[in-house]
């Protein structure tokens, strides 16, 4: 399509197929508590149309009886990251898993759920994205829990933005905010290649801050490896229900998808000062 004037062009943000059924609060009580979907809502009294979502999967249903008898058998299909463990929270719900979860032939596992109103959904995804990940990393690499030193954090972050190297009082500053940390070591020289930064209060909320790779060394799942030692530190020792946020480019929206992040409204600020 030709773009505006401006150079500006359409920006997509989710789809969301309308279901019709013969029960809109039936329907919605069972994507809710079966299915898990957490987000529900409905419009009219009685409803006469709904939805649930959960992060980017969206559904509606509108109450038409009619098409909803004709409509038995269509299907939706939803990719999942850690399908295994959709898999074992519908089992523990008792959907009805009419094709269970297996490897298919174009590289996914899926599984299927038919739902109270005849429709199918399946569910597919990579199983084991985080341990076929973690198997990947070099074997001359090594992820360790701790903080780099200052000399060893001014030098990665001036070759991974490439500007000058902060000053020991700022990349003090930095360090002292940091909760948990892991490094990333080139185990032949001892070099820190990588490292990645929690912060927080410890009682309701997380940063995930300054993951960086270096240059040389991106492209290796350095990266993901220490973004699994965060996850997992927070799941042990995170606050419950606590938010756990971070902020990046659009590009990297879908590398911090598999470690459960999902988009979310917000809005940012930089102080400026003259000095």
């Amino acid at each position: 399509m030709e773009k505006t004037d401006n150079n500006l062009s359409p920006v997509f943000s989710h789809v969301e197929p309308v279901l019709a059924v013969e029960d809109i609060l039936a329907t919605i009580q069972y994507w809710h508590e079966v299915l898990g979907f957490p987000v529900k809502w409905t419009w009219g009294e009685p409803p006469t149309h709904g939805g649930v979502s959960w992060q980017k999967v969206f559904v509606q249903f509108t109450k038409n009886p009619a098409l909803a008898a004709a409509s038995k058998g269509n299907s939706i299909w939803v990719r999942v990251q850690r399908i295994q463990l959709l898999y074992e929270l519908h089992q523990k719900n008792n959907a009805s898993i009419v094709a269970p979860l297996e490897q298919q032939p174009w590289g996914m596992a899926q599984y299927t759920v038919k739902d109270l109103n005849g429709y199918y959904i399946h569910f597919a995804g990579f199983l084991s994205d985080r341990e076929k990940c973690e198997s990947l990393l070099p074997n001359d690499v090594h992820i360790s829990g701790r903080k780099p030193t200052i000399k060893e954090y001014q030098e990665l972050g001036a070759v991974v933005y490439n500007s000058l190297p902060l000053s020991n009082e700022g990349a003090q500053a930095r360090l002292d905010a940091v909760i948990y940390a892991v490094v990333a070591e080139d185990t032949a020289s001892g070099n820190v290649i990588g490292c990645a930064f929690i912060l927080g209060d410890n009682v309701s909320f997380y940063y995930i801050k300054d993951v960086l790779v270096h240059p040389a060394w991106q492209g290796k799942r350095i990266g993901t490896a220490m973004m699994n030692e965060l996850t997992k530190w927070l799941d042990t020792n995170g606050a419950r229900d606590a938010l756990v946020s971070l902020v990046c480019r659009e590009t990297l929206e879908s590398f911090y998808q598999q470690f459960g992040f999902s988009q979310s409204f917000g809005m940012i600020k930089y102080i400026e000062r003259n000095e």
